[in-house]
């Protein structure tokens, strides 16, 4: 997530309006004993009232104490145990379920059971009181119960000192969820508001069964080596649910199965998914005056729970309470593997839904606030994620929260990797720091302050040397919003990859013709040795992107100077402000001829150089047949079509009164911004994604494009417009190398980033010849000559006069590839 990019919204989230509004009254005690520990009073009518306070068993002690208030009796047989205190969340175990929570200044706790019939109707099922004396073990509260727990969903309620200026916000009239929930149910459909417009109905965790199981048939990690990586990071939704996707269930884990194919054609072997943790995408629901709509919380970044998948990107939403939504999710997953399709998810741990103190109590805040958040002296909300909130992960709870989170989703859900947004955040020290706390033993000098950066985050240092999770990728986004940036600098015990923002931002400069970057790109093209090679990584630890979902799409970066966010409602004030773009002379999609083909040879610039790159390469979703978002560079809030204005200058002149007038005039386009356009796709105006197709697989077949270690002398050469005189000056704009190759023999690529043609000379090869490959500068097909071309000797045989003087002529604003083949006529 771009710091910049964050919305204004995150500064005063919307309050929470559902409450449950028929909780039962607590009463009295009556001492009941049971012989069996059976427990009686849960029905699901509609005023039912069900209160049990507990003083809980150990196994076989009749200790049971029951109070039952109920208009029409519909007895359910419960069980109450003591309860273990691990794991936490709630766990199938001893013949029933444990529940365990940590909760360190709560000074009750009950446990409330909600039926799904209850949950829409704001009403809790049954509560169950939890004895400090003897369901608490230190900080942890839990009970174990048996019984049958078909369609019933739990929460919890804390009790405890509401203090923000200490930290503190326990309220005893919220259910709050569970951190460690598996599947989290509230609304089942994506958009859709809850009961009377609430914006945030009141949400409930899944109990788990034993009788939950998923086919994975025989489904085991890929474990691709990094370096052979393509990635391809797409959302969701997005992918599929426009119209022309003709998928049976759009916008779902499902659709992506039945697109799945396309990914494969492509040569993408990784997909990142966008935030697939639950979230509120109506969090930022408000009407849009600019579009006459009504805004949403589309691209995910504001996660309510860590453990659970996205019940709405499902085609079962809440049914089966949440359960057919988890194996929805590893039906991609296993579909994914039969394709060879590894996949990552995009995590954010660096801040939660409920924002600053405007925010809502849903789930850790009510659960232990001071814990959970990194806070100021007096109970103020430090703010390094630009979202409200700055998670505490550095507390020796969140840690091993966010530890048992992403061992879940690897263990359980079959997950290859992940990508942590802002990851800087947690190289920050926690609330409280000390070394005691941290190390156990006092550190001379030791004058940390809250949200330090860390040099040995225990954090990072934890996950980086953890059985499971070092068998993963991990991927930081190295930067957060409180000016933190430490791409290359990134804490990494040689695991860690990176988002490579210094790669984004050169090669969109050198591309775009801009002086004084050649030296600079050339690093990039070996996989940015300047970054990441003294600390002991390789080039397969920089994640190569040139776009990404935060800032212009690839079209768009060739065709706005500047970013258009009116649709957005905030004035054209949010979204990034510096986008290294060029709109190659015009502004916006209309366009003369000529500035369109030369935006099209600068998108295949972009693509061959993410291409013949080392490291890892990341496509944006879309880029690969040239998606357009209209200029906007900040489509976190749209999930519908949108109309765009552009503003060409026109000139009149009235010859009556001598005088000529410049004005704008405003030409509109609607488009889906946010969803893939599998029309636009398959159009034959489409060719780019042909070239994106045979690029993709050529790099996957040149050995030397996915090197282990960074290139040498012995591999490479550079050269400038004659062989071995490369031209590094502030004013270069050509940079060419060539490569040897154990399967292409060597291969030869150059980029012309200069207004002017102009003829290089190609190095000598005795016996051999160069024969040409790739051309950004020629139309389709002929910008990638492919073996099927009908024409491609006649297109190889125009240049055969150039080729046997040992020249080629490159266009302005070209790349090219060829490779050496044996001269048959030597």
């Amino acid at each position: 997530m771009n710091l910049v990019h964050s919305p204004s919204h995150s500064l005063q989230l919307p309050k929470f309006t559902s409450h449950f509004q028929n909780t039962p009254k607590f009463y009295p005690p009556k001492r009941v004993t049971t012989s069996n520990l059976e427990t009686i009073g849960s029905n699901i009518f509609s005023n039912s009232t069900a209160l049990i306070p507990i003083k809980a068993a150990s196994e076989g002690v009749d200790t049971a104490v029951v109070v039952v208030e109920e208009e029409e009796p519909k007895l359910k047989k419960i069980q109450v145990f003591e309860g273990h205190p691990a794991p936490f969340g709630a766990t199938v175990r001893d013949g029933g379920v444990n529940f365990a929570i940590f909760s360190a200044d709560a000074v009750s706790a009950t446990l409330c059971l909600i039926s799904l019939t209850d949950l829409p109707e704001n009403r809790v099922t049954e509560q169950i009181f939890l004895d400090p004396l003897t369901n608490k073990t230190g900080d942890v509260w839990h009970v174990l119960l048996k019984g049958d727990f078909k369609d019933m969903l739990y929460g919890y309620k804390f009790d405890g000192n509401f203090s923000p200026e200490a930290g503190l916000y326990y309220d005893p009239s919220k259910i709050v969820l569970d951190p460690y929930a598996k599947s989290v149910i509230s609304r089942g459909e994506f958009g859709v508001l809850g009961h009377d417009d609430n914006r945030w109905p009141q949400m409930a965790c899944m109990i788990p069964t034993a009788e939950n199981k998923f086919d994975w048939e025989g489904d085991s990690p890929l474990k691709h080596p990094q370096r052979d990586l393509i990635i391809y990071e797409m959302h969701v939704r997005g992918f599929t649910q426009h119209e022309s996707s003709r998928t049976e269930f759009p916008g779902t884990y499902l659709g992506v199965v039945e697109k799945l194919d396309h990914l494969k054609e492509l040569g993408v072997n990784c997909i990142e998914l966008m935030p697939c943790h639950e979230f509120n995408e109506l969090e930022y629901y408000s009407y849009n005056s600019v579009l006459g709509d009504y805004k949403v919380n589309f691209w995910g970044y504001s996660t309510v729970n860590y453990f659970s998948p996205m019940t709405r990107y499902s085609s079962a939403g809440t049914r089966n309470c949440g359960r057919d939504a988890i194996n929805e999710f590893k039906l991609l997953v296993r579909e994914a593997h039969k394709r060879g399709i590894e996949v990552f998810m995009d995590v954010v741990f660096n801040h939660t839904a409920e924002g600053n103190e405007k925010g809502p109590i849903l789930s850790f805040r009510g659960v232990d606030n001071s814990i959970y958040y990194m806070l100021a002296p007096k109970g103020e909300f430090y703010n390094y994620s630009g979202c409200g909130n700055t998670f505490n992960c550095n507390h020796p709870i969140v840690r091993q929260f966010i530890l048992d989170c992403l061992r879940y989703w690897v263990t359980e859900m079959h997950v290859d990797g992940f990508r942590f947004d802002l990851a800087s955040i947690m190289t920050r020290s926690s609330s409280l720091w000390d070394a005691v706390n941290v190390f156990g033993s006092p550190i001379e000098g030791d004058l940390l302050t809250t949200g330090t950066p860390l040099s040995s985050p225990p954090l990072i240092d934890m996950m980086s040397n953890d059985p499971i999770l070092r068998d993963v990728k991990l991927i930081a986004e190295a930067w957060d919003a409180g000016g933190l940036y430490q791409v290359g600098m990134f804490p990494h015990w040689c695991i860690w990859s990176e988002w490579n923002g210094k790669y984004r931002d050169i090669v969109r400069q050198f591309i775009k013709g801009t002086d004084g970057f050649s030296g600079a790109f050339a690093e990039c093209l070996c996989g940015s040795p300047n970054l990441y090679q003294e600390g002991g990584r390789k080039p397969w630890n920089s994640i190569n992107f040139v776009c990404a979902h935060d800032g212009f799409t690839l079209a768009d970066l060739v065709t706005y100077n500047k970013k258009h966010n009116l649709a957005n409602g905030e004035d054209n004030n949010d979204g990034e402000n510096h986008n290294n773009s060029w709109n190659c002379g015009q502004e916006g999609e209309f366009a003369s001829i000529s500035v369109k083909k030369l935006r099209k040879r600068q998108m295949r610039n972009f693509f061959l150089c993410l291409m013949v790159s080392q490291g890892v390469p990341m496509i944006y979703m879309g880029d690969e047949y040239g998606h357009t978002k209209g200029g906007n560079n900040n489509t976190y809030c749209h999930d519908n079509y949108v109309t765009f204005y552009t503003q060409p200058l026109l000139r009149c002149s009235y010859p009556q009164s001598k005088v000529t007038v410049d004005y704008v005039h405003y030409l509109s386009t609607t488009m889906q911004i946010n969803y893939f356009r599998w029309d636009k796709k398959e159009e034959s105006s489409s060719d780019f994604f042909r070239f994106c197709r045979l690029v993709t697989k050529f790099r996957l077949e040149c050995e030397s494009l996915g090197l282990n270690d960074f290139p040498t002398a012995e591999r490479l050469q550079w050269h400038g417009h004659d062989p071995g005189t490369p031209d590094w000056s502030e004013t270069s704009r050509f940079v060419a190398f060539t490569l040897i190759d154990s399967v292409k023999g060597e291969i030869y690529i150059a980029f012309n980033a200069s207004h002017l043609a102009v003829t290089i000379t190609l190095p000598e090869r005795p016996g051999y010849r160069w024969e040409p490959l790739v051309d950004s500068g020629k139309p389709a097909p002929f910008d990638f000559l492919s073996s099927d071309i009908p024409e491609r000797d006649l297109a190889i045989k125009q240049y055969s006069h150039f080729l046997e003087a040992n020249l080629y002529p490159m266009l302005s604003y070209t790349s090219i590839i060829l490779v050496l083949s044996p001269n048959d006529n030597a």
